[in-house]
């Protein structure tokens, strides 16, 4: 479809990146939002994947019977291995969600935005280093400092609060934790040059195939607790939606096209927009504060993701 429509590589991968910050931006604010109405972490979860399976597994089921893309592994339902099923699944979906969600239950989305795109960058450069033997760049040296720095501006101020009984930090170390998996799966899909397309259909395949049945089980015997019964239809229906078509579909084609044509680190660092924009959405529509400590933050690492996207 690319090639019919005569784009360049380098149209093809800004154009990804424009879509792909307009959703992680959005997502840091719904999350946010989510976390206060009816839904428990894993019920947002379970939509999330739900919503991705009703979109792409039906057109992946369509695309192998004629032919159009190759039935391989898990069950013959993914287009990849089983074992670049496996880990994709789980580290870009299932557990990446899942730390992700839980960490908006307990900080603010203004956190979200400095230490889940903004601590990415960093995750990727030391895996890609240590995986990918890539260098790095005296400026890229520097941009991740700042990112560093800012991290810790944020993240240290929480956990000195959690001497005063606050619970802050156990979000900012779920929101970093989660970048660190999503990291690993964009080195994973990097080192391997895995398709965007046959990628996200994998993930959703593992993640069906894997995560609803076990949620299922564990709501239905009450050992976690679910607010999916009780909650509107009409929320249940945006979430399936939002988080599934939305951020898992679509950013998640448009990141594996950004990892495709940028590479890992390039890729993570053209999210600058994310964390300014998320912030500021989450002060306007969130009433959320931005105190000092979270504004240096934010600057830091903006400024150091600016500095890394640069060319050497």
């Amino acid at each position: 479809m690319i090639a019919r429509m005569n784009l360049t590589p380098k149209t093809v991968g800004w154009l990804a990146a424009a879509v792909t910050v307009t959703i992680w931006t959005s997502f840091i604010v719904i999350a946010r939002a989510s976390a206060a109405h009816n839904l428990t972490p894993l019920d947002i979860v379970f939509l999330r994947i739900v919503g991705a399976g009703i979109v792409l597994l039906p057109w992946a089921w369509w695309s192998m019977s004629r032919g159009r893309q190759p039935s391989v592994g898990f069950l013959g339902l993914s287009p990849l291995s089983w074992r670049a099923t496996v880990f994709t699944g789980f580290f870009g979906s299932v557990l990446y969600a899942s730390l992700a969600y839980s960490g908006f239950f307990f900080a603010p989305a203004a956190h979200a935005s400095v230490l889940l795109p903004g601590s990415l960058p960093l995750w990727t450069t030391i895996l890609a280093i240590v995986i990918l033997k890539e260098k790095v760049t005296q400026t890229r040296a520097v941009g991740l400092l700042c990112i560093l720095i800012g991290g810790v501006s944020v993240g240290g101020a929480s956990l000195l609060k959690a001497f005063e009984g606050g619970d802050v930090w156990i979000g900012d170390l779920l929101f970093m934790t989660a970048a660190s998996c999503w990291a690993t799966y964009g080195i994973f899909v990097r080192r391997n040059g895995l398709d965007a397309v046959h990628t996200t259909v994998a993930v959703t395949v593992f993640s069906v195939f894997t995560y609803v049945p076990v949620y299922g089980l564990l709501a239905w015997t009450a050992v976690i607790e679910s607010k999916l019964a009780a909650a509107p239809a009409l929320e249940v229906i945006f979430q399936a939606l939002y988080q599934g078509a939305g951020t898992v579909v679509i950013a998640g084609i448009g990141f594996n096209l950004m990892i495709r044509y940028f590479g890992p680190i390039r890729t993570t660092m053209l999210t600058s927009l994310v964390p300014g924009l998320s912030a500021t959405a989450a002060a306007i529509l969130l009433d959320e504060a931005l105190p000092p400590n979270l504004l240096m933050g934010l600057a830091l690492v903006t400024v150091g993701i600016l500095i890394g996207a640069r060319r050497a």
